[in-house]
C-alpha cells in the first residue's frame, strides 16, 4: 500500500522557468524539470581498441569546481529526431573526438528521483575510431582522460583525493565495462 498523500499528488505547477529548466511544485514537494527532449540525458561507456577508458574533465558552474565524468549530454540538443543512442554517438564524439561503430542502451532511470524528474541512459559505445582531439564544442572546455580499463578505479580515486567532484555514477559505469545490466559478462565484440 501507497503512503503517498495528497501533499505529493494532484496538479504540478511552475514556480519557475528558464532557457533549459523549469521548477515545479506538486502539493508540498519542489522539483526540477528540463524543458526540452522529455528531460532525458546519456552516459556514456567507452572503451579505446587499446583497453582504455574514456573520461572527461571539465568545470562544473553549480559546484565550482572541476568535475571527472564519464561523456555524457542531453538527448534532443540537436533540432529534429534524437534518440538515446544518436545523442550518445553524438556526445561521445563532441566531447571525446572517439566515434562508435555501435551504441547500445543498457538502462535507463532517474539521475536524482527526490530532486528532478530527468532520466540518464547508461549506453555503452564499442568499435571505436578516433576522429580528432575531442573538447566538446565553443562553450565548453573539455580535457579528455584516456586510462587503462585495469587501473580505472584507483585513478579515479586518487582525482577524487586532489579535489575534484565525482559523480557516485562513475562506478555504474565502471560496472557496465565488463558487465551486462544483470550482472553476466559483456561478450567480447
Amino acid at each position: 500500500m501507497s503512503r503517498t498523500t495528497d501533499a505529493h499528488t494532484g496538479p504540478a505547477s511552475t514556480a519557475w522557468e528558464g532557457r533549459w529548466l523549469r521548477i515545479r511544485t506538486r502539493g508540498s514537494w519542489e522539483y526540477a524539470e528540463r524543458t526540452h527532449a522529455e528531460g532525458k540525458a546519456v552516459i556514456i561507456v567507452a572503451v579505446t581498441p587499446e583497453r582504455k577508458l574514456l573520461f572527461v574533465e571539465q568545470f562544473r558552474v553549480p559546484l565550482q569546481q572541476r568535475t571527472i565524468e564519464m561523456p555524457a549530454g542531453l538527448v534532443g540538443d540537436n533540432e529534429g529526431e534524437d534518440t538515446l543512442e544518436s545523442a550518445a554517438a553524438r556526445e561521445l564524439l563532441e566531447e571525446t573526438g572517439w566515434q562508435a561503430a555501435q551504441v547500445e542502451v543498457l538502462m535507463e532511470g532517474p539521475t536524482s528521483s527526490g530532486m528532478s524528474s530527468e532520466t540518464i541512459a547508461f549506453c555503452r559505445a564499442t568499435g571505436l575510431t578516433r576522429v580528432h582531439a575531442g573538447g566538446g564544442d565553443e562553450s565548453e572546455d573539455i580535457t579528455v582522460h584516456e586510462v587503462p580499463v585495469d587501473e580505472a578505479a584507483a585513478w579515479l580515486c586518487a582525482k577524487m583525493a586532489e579535489g575534484y567532484a565525482m559523480d557516485p555514477k562513475l562506478w555504474a559505469g565502471l560496472w557496465f565495462v565488463e558487465r551486462e545490466p544483470d550482472g553476466s559478462p559483456v561478450n567480447p565484440q
